[in-house]
């Protein structure tokens, strides 16, 4: 087993000075469609990885169309599975660990939902890429909810059921657990108590305020958070690289919430 080789790609994943990792996700089309924000895949890719985050999340078709002219500027993530518009809850297998590294990948994405009727499955075909990934020395990142049909939708975000999704992902051997921020520094501590796995947090839907996702991220990040996972909420703003200079900023600098705020509208006022 090449624990090696997950140790070098993990560290060019994280950033050098903090430790810490903000990720922007352009993985969106198979699961929610072809949103206006990635309707130019070339263009968002071009305006995100200038901006500079830690890391980039796209799957292989992207990857061998729009990666190229950027390939040794920023690591990228593999994401090798996805539910999709018709079946939001049973993420199917749709990469292996042997084309991300054909790719050039740093680390492979997969998806899970617990709390569905299909999590036996599920769990299978999770723990299976998560052997063959690990044995191939490639570092595993879970994109793991709670929300399948068992569980009540208003109680998708309750510290309970994520605490139980990021465990899960810890028990089966992921190297990062990505899920949902459960409302308050407070109770997404308890997440990260009780997950061994680093845990970053998801963008989700789409949030009605700039503010607002800055706030979660500064408090996120004081409950402890390895780093976050964005992607609508980016690069459907009208001014993506000013949001991820100002992301950097509270995550690798410790910027409050109004310092965030006035970079991003200098930054915006560059652009």
């Amino acid at each position: 087993m090449s624990f090696l080789g997950k140790e070098i790609r993990m560290a060019r994943l994280i950033n050098k000075k903090t430790g810490k990792i903000l990720t922007i996700a352009i993985d969106h089309a198979i699961a929610w469609g072809v949103l206006q924000g990635i309707r130019r895949i070339q263009e968002t890719m071009d305006v995100i990885v200038d901006s500079g985050p830690d890391a980039i999340t796209i799957h292989k078709g992207i990857a061998e169309k729009c990666f190229g002219k950027h390939a040794g500027k920023i690591p990228f993530i593999l994401k090798c599975t996805s539910f999709s518009i018709f079946q939001p809850a049973f993420d199917t297998q749709t990469a292996d660990v042997e084309e991300a590294l054909r790719l050039g990948a740093d680390a492979i994405a997969i998806g899970m939902t617990t709390g569905g009727k299909d999590q036996p499955e599920l769990l299978r075909n999770f723990s299976a890429m998560i052997k063959n990934a690990h044995y191939m020395g490639v570092p595993v990142i879970a994109h793991i909810y709670p929300r399948g049909e068992l569980v009540k939708e208003e109680e998708r975000y309750n510290v309970e059921h994520v605490s139980y999704a990021a465990r899960l992902g810890a028990e089966l051997g992921v190297d990062i657990v990505k899920t949902f921020y459960t409302g308050t520094p407070d109770s997404f501590r308890m997440v990260i108590e009780a997950c061994p796995a680093k845990v970053v947090v998801s963008g989700g839907p789409k949030l009605p305020t700039l503010r607002d996702l800055f706030k979660m991220t500064r408090d996120s990040m004081d409950a402890g958070a390895y780093g976050v996972t964005y992607g609508r909420n980016v690069w459907e703003d009208e001014s993506p690289k000013a949001c991820v200079k100002a992301l950097k900023h509270i995550i690798h600098e410790n910027f409050d919430l109004k310092e965030a705020m006035d970079l991003y509208e200098s930054e915006k006022r560059k652009s």
